[in-house]
C-alpha cells in the first residue's frame, strides 16, 4: 500500500537543485593568506581566534581550538579581516561588512572606488584603506563617512596601519617608501612625518607593550623598534629570509619579540640582550600570515598559506616554542578521497602537498595526519621541508582496508610518475615500512614506467598494483614479498586503467587502455575470460558485495557489468567531458560518477535511468560514498576543502523518476564549514516548485487485501483484556484516612476528658446502581440499528475504530439481550463484519473484533438460529478470503525459491 504524501517530479526540462543530495558541511578549511585577529570576550573570560577561509570567517576557542562559529558567507572571497570588542570587519572588494555575534551582516560601508586592503578599528570608527590610496573613516554605527583622505602613490603609498596605544585620535600609517605618518583623524591634521631608514617600505607595524614603542617591519628583512614620541630608534634587527610578514610582542614577563618570514620561518629576538635566542623554522609550509601572543600567556597563534592554525607553548628552555595544538588541512588541492572503514566517520584524503591526511566527519579533534610520503624518512628529516629532495611526489590514487590494520599497513598508495607504490598505517599514522616495486626495475630507474593503478584484498593481505606498461603484480602486505605477475610477461598491452579483486579472493579484474578488459584467477593468476569493451576505459570500480563493476570510458560513457555473468547490463551516457571519478551507493543500487562538465549524477542501475543531476562551480575530482550512505564526500579543482553532502532520501521523502532528457540543472554553491555549537539547522527545502505531493488511496484495488493504519494497541489485545486487568488490579483497596474533626469532643465532669470515636457500622450500603432499563443507548448501538435498515455500515465502523480497547469491550458486552441489547442488533454487527470481508478492508480489525465477539456471547449465538445463519454467512466469506491469500503467498514463495536456487 503506497505512503501517503509520496512526492514526484514536476514538469519535464525544470532545472533545479539535487533532489537526492542536499549540502552539509566543508571539512579541512581552516586558514588562507589573511593574518588571523585575536579577540578577548570579557563575560567569557576567554580568548578566540578568527581567520578567514573564502567568502566566511571562522571563530575558534584559543583554550582547545575548536571551532564554534562560522559566518554567513560573502557574496565574494574575504580580502581583508580586522575586529574590535564587538564587531567583525571583513571585506571584498570595494564593500566593508560588519558581522555581530560572529555571524550575521548589520552594517555595510560602501564608498571605495578601488578594492581595499588595510583595515584598522578605531573605537567608534574603522578606517579602510583602498589600493587607489584612499583612507576614509566611518562611523560605524550611521554607515557614514566621518573623513577621506588621499595620498598621492609616488610620494606615500600606505602599506601599513596601526593605532598607537594611549594616543587619543591618532593613527600610524606606514609606507611602501619607508617613511611613516603620524595623523590626528579628529582634526584631520598630519602631526609628525618619519623620514625612514633607507632599508625599502613598511611591511607591517606592531605595538610594544612599552608606551611610545612601536615595531616596524620593512621589506628588506629589517626590525625596527622605535619611540615615536621622541623619534628615536632603541634596537635594530635583521633576517635573512626576506621582507617580515608579521611581528608580535611577549606580555608574560619575557621580553621577547617574535617575526615571521615568507618562508615559514619564525625568529625569537630577546629584547633586553638585543640578540636572536632561537629560531622556529618551518613552523609553516608558506608564509607566515599573521601572528599573536596571547595576553600574559606564554602561548603564541600563527597561521599561515598553507591551511594551517597551529598554537605553541614556551615552557622550556632555549627559548623556543613546541607545538601545543593544531589544526591543519591540505595546503594543496586534494587528488583523491576516499572512506576509512564501515562507520563513516574517516575520510582519507591525497593532496598534491604530498601528505595523506584523515578527516573526521563528527569533530575536528579527531583528524590525522599521516605524513608526507619520503624515499628516506631519517634524510628527510635532517634537510627539512625546503630542501628535502627525498620527498615523494603526490599520490594519485590508494586502497584502504581495515581488516589487518592493527597487525600491519592497510593502506596501499601509488605516486605521481613513480614507479614505486608506498604502504601506509593507519594506526601509527605514518609511512608504512614496505616500498613495493617490481624486481626487474630494482636496480635501474625507468623513465616512464610507473604506477597507474593499486587494489587491496577484502583480507588485508595483498596489494595489486598495475603499472604503465600493462604489468599487473601481487604483492603480500605484510611483508612486502612480491608474489607474482597476471600473463606472461604483460597483463595488457597498454597501460592498466583498472585493477579489481572480488570480496573472496577468487577473480581479479583488470583493465587496459587498449580497451580490453580480462578476468583472472586470484591464485593461480590464469586468464579466465578476456572482453573488448567499445571505447578505452578511463577508470574502473568494484562493488565488492553485489559483483557489479563500473568502468569509465574516454567517449565520457560509462558501462555496468556483472562479474558473475560477465556481460555488460548496463550503459549510460550524458557526461560532456571526462569522468573524474565514480562511487557506489553502499546497497549498490546507485552509481554515482562526477565529471569535469561540473556535475555529478546519480544513475539508478535497476531501472536504468539518471534520477539526480547537479551542476556545481568547480568540477569534483573525487568523490566517495559513506558505507552507511548518509553522505556524499567530494573535492574539487583548486579547492582545499573537502565537502560532504546529505543524502536526503534518509529523511525525506524522495522521487526516484528518471529526469527528463531535456533536463538542465542549476548551480548549487558548495557547502560551507558548520560550527560544532552555532549551527543554523533552517535549510532551504524545496517544496512546492520541484515536488507534488500524492495522496495513495484507501485501497490500491479491489481484490487486494488491505489493512488498517491503526497501530496494534488497538485491536491485537482484545482477546486478553481480562488477563490484563487481573494483572493491574490492586491487591488492596486503597483505605481512606479518617477526618479529624474542627472541634475536638469532650465528656463533660470536672476532669476534662476526650470522647472516644464512634465506630461506624462496617456493612455500608452498595454504591453501584443498578440502571435496569435506564441505560441510555449508545451512538454505536444507535447506528447499529439504524444499519439494518439502511445497510450503511460505515458510520458504526468508523465509530468503533476511534475506540480504546475496553471501550470496545464494553460495546459489544452492551449487545447481548441480558446487558440491554436485542437479537437484532447482535445479527447487524455481524452483517458488519460481513461487509468488511467483502470489501477486503480493515483486514485484522475485522479479524479482532469477530473474536472479541464470539468469546463474549458464544452461549446466546448457539441458542438463536438467526445469529447461527448469519454466522454460517460470515464463516464462508472467512474462508474464501483466506483461500485467496494462501494462494497468493504459495506463488510468492515458489518464485523466491526458485531465484534463490536458480542459476542465472
Amino acid at each position: 500500500m503506497s505512503r501517503a504524501g509520496s512526492a514526484v517530479r514536476a514538469g519535464p526540462g525544470a532545472g533545479s537543485g539535487s533532489a537526492l543530495f542536499s549540502g552539509f558541511r566543508a571539512l579541512g578549511l581552516y586558514s588562507n593568506h589573511l593574518p588571523h585577529v585575536l579577540r578577548y570576550h570579557q563575560r567569557h573570560r576567554a580568548f578566540y581566534l578568527i581567520t578567514a577561509a573564502g567568502r566566511s570567517f571562522h571563530t575558534y576557542n584559543v583554550k582547545k581550538l575548536g571551532i564554534v562559529a562560522v559566518s554567513n558567507a560573502l557574496l565574494q572571497d574575504i580580502t581583508c579581516l580586522a575586529a574590535d570588542r564587538m564587531l567583525v570587519f571583513a571585506s571584498y572588494g570595494n564593500l566593508l561588512h560588519a558581522f555581530a555575534r560572529n555571524k550575521e551582516v548589520v552594517h555595510i560601508y560602501d564608498g571605495h572606488k578601488g578594492e581595499i586592503h588595510l583595515l584598522q578599528p578605531f573605537g567608534d570608527h574603522v578606517i579602510s584603506v583602498d589600493i587607489d590610496n584612499v583612507l576614509i573613516v566611518w562611523d560605524v554605527q550611521s554607515e557614514e563617512e566621518y573623513l577621506q583622505l588621499t595620498f598621492d602613490k609616488a610620494v606615500f603609498a600606505v602599506s601599513a596601519i596601526m593605532h598607537p596605544s594611549t594616543y587619543l585620535n591618532k593613527i600610524l600609517l606606514g609606507s611602501e617608501q619607508g617613511s611613516l605618518q603620524l595623523w590626528n583623524v579628529k582634526s584631520n591634521k598630519l602631526l609628525y612625518s618619519f623620514p625612514g631608514w633607507g632599508l625599502g617600505g613598511v611591511t607591517t607595524l606592531e605595538q610594544a607593550p612599552a608606551v611610545d614603542v612601536v615595531a616596524i617591519g620593512l621589506v628588506s628583512g629589517h626590525i625596527i623598534v622605535h619611540n615615536i614620541k621622541f623619534d628615536e630608534t632603541l634596537m635594530k634587527f635583521q633576517q635573512d629570509w626576506g621582507p617580515i610578514t608579521a611581528i608580535s610582542f611577549r606580555t608574560d614577563g619575557h621580553p621577547v619579540m617574535a617575526a615571521g618570514s615568507p618562508i615559514g620561518h619564525i625568529a625569537l629576538w630577546d629584547l633586553e640582550e638585543k640578540k636572536l635566542i632561537s629560531q622556529m623554522r618551518n613552523a609553516h609550509s608558506t608564509a607566515i600570515a599573521g601572528m599573536s601572543f596571547v595576553q600574559g600567556e606564554p602561548l603564541l597563534v600563527t597561521n599561515g598559506a598553507d591551511n594551517a592554525i597551529k598554537i605553541w607553548i614556551f615552557d622550556g628552555p632555549g627559548g623556543g616554542g613546541r607545538l601545543l595544538r593544531c589544526r591543519m588541512g591540505h595546503s594543496a588541492p586534494p587528488t583523491k578521497i576516499r572512506y576509512h572503514g564501515q562507520n563513516g566517520q574517516q575520510i582519507l584524503s591525497a593532496g598534491q602537498d604530498g601528505t595523506l591526511q584523515s578527516f573526521s566527519t563528527v569533530h575536528e579533534r579527531f583528524n590525522k595526519s599521516l605524513g608526507r610520503g619520503s624515499i628516506n624518512k631519517k634524510k628527510s628529516k635532517r634537510k627539512g621541508l625546503q630542501y628535502d629532495t627525498m620527498a615523494l611526489p603526490p599520490i594519485t590514487a590508494f586502497a584502504t582496508e581495515i581488516a589487518r590494520q592493527n597487525d600491519w599497513d592497510g593502506i596501499i598508495a601509488c605516486h605521481q610518475g613513480y614507479i614505486t607504490c608506498t604502504t601506509w598505517n593507519y594506526q601509527k599514522t605514518s609511512m608504512g615500512a614496505h616500498k613495493l616495486k617490481p624486481k626487474a626495475f630494482s636496480k635501474n630507474k625507468p623513465l616512464d614506467v610507473y604506477a597507474t593503478v593499486v587494489d587491496i584484498t577484502t583480507c588485508g593481505n595483498f596489494a595489486v598494483i598495475g603499472l604503465s606498461t600493462g604489468q599487473v603484480d601481487v604483492y603480500n602486505m605484510q611483508s612486502g614479498i612480491h608474489r607474482g605477475h597476471y600473463g606472461k610477461e604483460k597483463a595488457h598491452e597498454g597501460a592498466i586503467r583498472g585493477v579489481a579483486v572480488d570480496g573472496l579472493n577468487q577473480l581479479t579484474i583488470t583493465a587496459g587502455s587498449e580497451g580490453l578488459i580480462k578476468f583472472w584467477k586470484f591464485k593461480t593468476m590464469d586468464l579466465v575470460y578476456s572482453a573488448n569493451l567499445s571505447s578505452s576505459p578511463s577508470a574502473m570500480l568494484l562493488h565488492r558485495d553485489s559483483g557489479i563493476l563500473g568502468i569509465a570510458s574516454d567517449d565520457f560513457g560509462i558501462s555496468v557489468l556483472d562479474i558473475e555473468t560477465r556481460r555488460i547490463v548496463r550503459k549510460f551516457s550524458g557526461h560532456h567531458s571526462q569522468i573524474n571519478d565514480m562511487a557506489f551507493s553502499p546497497d549498490g543500487r546507485w552509481l554515482i560518477t562526477a565529471s569535469m562538465d561540473c556535475t555529478i549524477k546519480t544513475w539508478d542501475l535497476p531501472s536504468g535511468c539518471l534520477i539526480d543531476c547537479f551542476l556545481l562551480d568547480s568540477a569534483a575530482i573525487s568523490i566517495s560514498m559513506s558505507p552507511t550512505g548518509d553522505f556524499l564526500a567530494s573535492s574539487h579543482v583548486d579547492d582545499l576543502g573537502i565537502y560532504l553532502w546529505s543524502n536526503r532520501s534518509l529523511y525525506s521523502l524522495v522521487s526516484l523518476r528518471s529526469l527528463p532528457a531535456d533536463y538542465e540543472p542549476s548551480v548549487i554553491m558548495l557547502p560551507g564549514t558548520c560550527s560544532a555549537q552555532d549551527v543554523d539547522i533552517t535549510g532551504d527545502e524545496e517544496t512546492s516548485d520541484e515536488m507534488i505531493d500524492y495522496n495513495s488511496p484507501e485501497q490500491l484495488e479491489e481484490r487486494l487485501v488491505t489493512l488498517s493504519s491503526l497501530s496494534e494497541s488497538r485491536w491485537k489485545n482484545l482477546l486478553n483484556l481480562d488477563v490484563i486487568k487481573k494483572k493491574n488490579k490492586p491487591r488492596k483497596p486503597p483505605k481512606v484516612p479518617k477526618s479529624a474533626p474542627f472541634f475536638i469532643p469532650t465528656v463533660p465532669g470536672l476532669i476534662p476528658r476526650y470522647a472516644a470515636a464512634k465506630h461506624e457500622n462496617d456493612g455500608q450500603q452498595s454504591k453501584v446502581v443498578n440502571l435496569g432499563v435506564l441505560a441510555q443507548k449508545s451512538d454505536f448501538y444507535v447506528q447499529l440499528e439504524e444499519a439494518l435498515s439502511s445497510n450503511e455500515y460505515k458510520s458504526p465502523l468508523s465509530i468503533l475504530k476511534e475506540m480504546g480497547p475496553s471501550s470496545i469491550e464494553t460495546e459489544l458486552r452492551g449487545l447481548a439481550p441480558d446487558a440491554g441489547g436485542s437479537i437484532e442488533v447482535m445479527k447487524s454487527f455481524l452483517r458488519l463484519i460481513g461487509t468488511m470481508l467483502n470489501t477486503k478492508c480493515d483486514f485484522e480489525l475485522a479479524q479482532a473484533y469477530l473474536a472479541l465477539f464470539l468469546k463474549l456471547h458464544l452461549k446466546i449465538l448457539s441458542s438463536e438460529p438467526v445469529l447461527l445463519e448469519e454466522i454460517a454467512k460470515v464463516s464462508t466469506q472467512l474462508e474464501e478470503t483466506w483461500i485467496h491469500l494462501q494462494t497468493l503467498f504459495n506463488q510468492s514463495l515458489c518464485v523466491l525459491n526458485y531465484m534463490k536456487s536458480a542459476l542465472l
